[in-house]
């Protein structure tokens, strides 16, 4: 294979057979249950890296189950993401995520930087009860409830909050071990039809695990929930923060200095 093949035809791994296709990455019947809860402002300070500043301390603990997705099939994920803004823009960071599917996990990794681990999410209704659970192996790390559609929630303003910027921390070593990129990415959804949106009392409970900490934020309270379908296009990110760009490392250090000298 020639030189000029390799570059033109390289999109993904394998080179030969990639695990996902070309974007763009259209979901129709996406449901969502997110439950809303505050949580240690102090762990979330740890973990939500600059330039996104904290909006409030809380986080949105999503099962996301796609039943028909463009490339990646049917699959069912699981997760934290945090509210955040960036130059004064209200978003969500997406902290850490789990799921069952190789291709989003390949894809999502690659192309935008979702942080994706293999694990086994499912989302159901059992009799009266959304029921959302997250196992890492064999051991229980999540369980979400919610009554089913207790009440309606307004389509057209889910649909808008659906809209906002998400951000991504994107890592791909150097063949070394170091990092050879290190980005933070935003993206956001686009064609969206809420088709349902509804509301219930809800509980949550995370569990200790070495290998997949959602317990680090842990529950204090849990704030809202609700269920959604929609159809929409997971749309293709921008870089909006370089970390090794020397411009950035300067003005990390040089602040760093300063703050020293202002101690002193």
């Amino acid at each position: 294979m020639k030189h000029d093949t390799v570059r033109t035809t390289a999109f993904a791994m394998p080179l030969t057979n990639p695990a996902f296709p070309p974007g763009p990455y259209r979901f129709v019947n996406r449901e969502y249950f997110i439950i809303q809860y505050r949580t240690d402002p102090e762990a979330l300070r740890r973990i939500v890296p600059e330039p996104l500043e904290l909006a409030e301390p809380v986080v949105n603990y999503e099962f996301i189950r796609m039943p028909d997705s463009t490339g990646f099939g049917h699959y069912t994920e699981s997760g934290q993401v945090i509210p955040v803004s960036y130059r004064g823009q209200a978003g969500s960071f997406t902290h850490q995520m789990f799921l069952n599917d190789h291709p989003p996990i390949a894809g999502g990794r690659e192309l935008w930087g979702f942080p994706k681990k293999l694990a086994q999410p499912k989302l159901a209704v059992e009799i009266d009860t959304l029921v959302g659970t997250l196992n890492y192996g064999s051991v229980r790390i999540a369980t979400g409830t919610m009554g089913y559609k207790h009440r309606a929630l307004d389509a057209e303003i889910e649909a808008r909050k659906l809209t906002a910027p998400n951000f991504l921390l994107k890592i791909i070593p150097h063949v070394d071990g170091s990092a050879r990129i290190c980005e933070l990415v935003r993206y956001h959804l686009e064609d969206i039809t809420v088709k349902g949106a509804w509301t219930g009392p809800a509980a949550l409970d995370l569990h200790s695990h070495a290998l997949a900490p959602v317990a680090e934020l842990p529950v204090l309270q849990v704030l809202s929930a609700k269920h959604l379908v929609a159809d929409l296009t997971l749309g293709l990110g921008s870089v909006v923060h370089d970390y090794l760009a020397p411009s950035q490392t300067a003005r990390r250090l040089g602040s760093e200095i300063l703050i020293e000298a202002n101690a002193r």
